[in-house]
């Protein structure tokens, strides 16, 4: 029997407290399980998976290899202390697992993090449109030089992007309903990944005496792949760099904000299930991240940049495959920042309206001050790899392995399972 409603039945009150976000069967059991892979896979894929071939580049490919996989692992078993956490007490929602942890300051700490990581992964995304949507347009009406165009300018862009696609997405009153855009997104990423690989074998290498010919395609090819000291990927890399890696990857496995929500929306819904939803989810990002890593690493060695696509452009700004996937990348994290304002949305309700039912002008002035907000740190943010580490390094971490782990220690009664037992250590829902 799924835990929840074992204590919808102890306790009936429970559905009726708007505080717990513990809703109806015929609410809540809406979205299918392939959705909810989508849903739950487009929340962890975003803007990351540009920024992790620079963390090879400065980590190495063997290095880079067991901390991703690290970081996967931890990311689902923390998974599973969550959903295992929420089925002891019947609650969904990640604030309220906080509060009842620790109380009021619990609460106040997850719904911080939560919003500092999903304002700082929508910034992120948003940051991608502001540099990437000019470019793209700029190639595309063949246009070589700009004169200030107001189209061309990457500040009104990402306003527009936000009003006219964005907001009215992240107006939907369910998380559900955005599992076609979130298969469309991830599609888009597919796309991303593949032309990665094709690329590398069309970059002739050393990739800074690169000309566009066939004749130097070539012979990069066929010579300098194998004789140029700067074309050997390096194993284990250790520098000031280094540093970057572990946030980069922290932020780039970010999804526990939206698990239980995800979870509140799944049909048949059980803690089996639900790992299984974040199982695939995880493997499948994991498998994208390193090919991603692995060939981007591989097409520009040292001289990759923090932020994969700009090192595309120093190829050819207005070569067509990269303009597909500059529009493909746009598209993909353009429809994942709605996914990723609904825990914001969620946390801040939970902070301040914990009592309040569903309330359509709250819902609405949420979303439009959450963008603007988002719109102004894009705007005026120097770079996407300081977004990276600052969140990387605060919020994600937090999220990821520790509020999950103090939480299930604090909720799961010691007379259910001891400190030092095995289910509390190893086993899964």
């Amino acid at each position: 029997m799924d835990s929840l409603n074992f204590v919808e039945k102890l306790f009936p009150i429970v559905p009726k407290m708007s505080g717990t976000c513990v809703i109806s069967d015929k609410e809540r059991r809406k979205t299918s399980f392939g959705m909810s892979v989508f849903n739950l896979g487009n929340a962890i894929m975003g803007s990351g998976i540009l920024g992790l071939s620079y963390a090879m580049a400065n980590t190495g490919v063997v290095l880079f290899l067991v901390l991703l996989t690290v970081v996967a692992v931890l990311s689902s078993y923390s998974i599973h202390l969550l959903l295992k956490s929420s089925g002891i007490v019947g609650i969904r929602a990640y604030e309220q697992l906080g509060q009842r942890a620790f109380g009021t300051p619990g609460k106040m700490a997850a719904g911080i993090a939560i919003t500092l990581q999903n304002i700082g992964a929508m910034s992120s995304y948003l940051f991608i449109v502001k540099n990437e949507f000019p470019l793209v347009i700029q190639a595309f009406m063949g246009i070589t030089s700009s004169s200030g165009e107001w189209y061309l300018n990457g500040k009104y862009l990402v306003v527009l992007v936000s009003i006219s696609v964005i907001l009215p997405l992240a107006l939907m009153k369910q998380l559900g309903y955005l599992g076609y855009t979130s298969g469309f997104s991830l599609s888009c990423m597919v796309f991303f990944l593949i032309s990665v690989i094709y690329k590398k074998f069309q970059t002739p290498c050393p990739f800074t005496d690169f000309t566009l010919n066939s004749t130097a395609v070539l012979t990069a090819v066929t010579n300098d792949t194998h004789y140029n000291p700067s074309c050997t990927p390096k194993m284990v890399n250790l520098n000031s760099q280094t540093a970057y890696t572990i946030p980069i990857l922290a932020f780039a496995f970010v999804c526990h904000p939206e698990v239980l929500p995800i979870y509140t929306e799944l049909k048949n819904p059980s803690k089996k299930r639900m790992q299984h939803v974040s199982n695939i989810s995880i493997v499948v990002m994991y498998t994208m991240y390193f090919l991603a890593a692995l060939f981007g690493y591989l097409t520009f060695y040292g001289e990759v940049e923090s932020e994969l696509l700009h090192t595309y452009s120093r190829l050819d700004p207005y070569d067509t495959l990269i303009l597909c996937v500059r529009l493909a990348v746009l598209t993909a994290v353009t429809l994942t920042v709605p996914i990723v304002l609904f825990p914001v949305r969620r946390a801040i309700q939970q902070l301040f309206f914990p009592n309040k039912t569903f309330y359509w002008p709250r819902h609405i002035a949420i979303a439009v001050t959450l963008l603007t907000l988002i719109n102004l740190l894009v705007i005026f943010a120097p770079n996407i790899l300081g977004i990276f580490g600052i969140i990387g390094a605060t919020s994600a971490p937090c999220l990821i392995f520790i509020f999950p782990a103090i939480f299930y220690i604090r909720i799961v009664p010691k007379e259910q399972e001891p400190m030092r037992s095995t289910p509390k250590i190893l086993r899964g829902p």
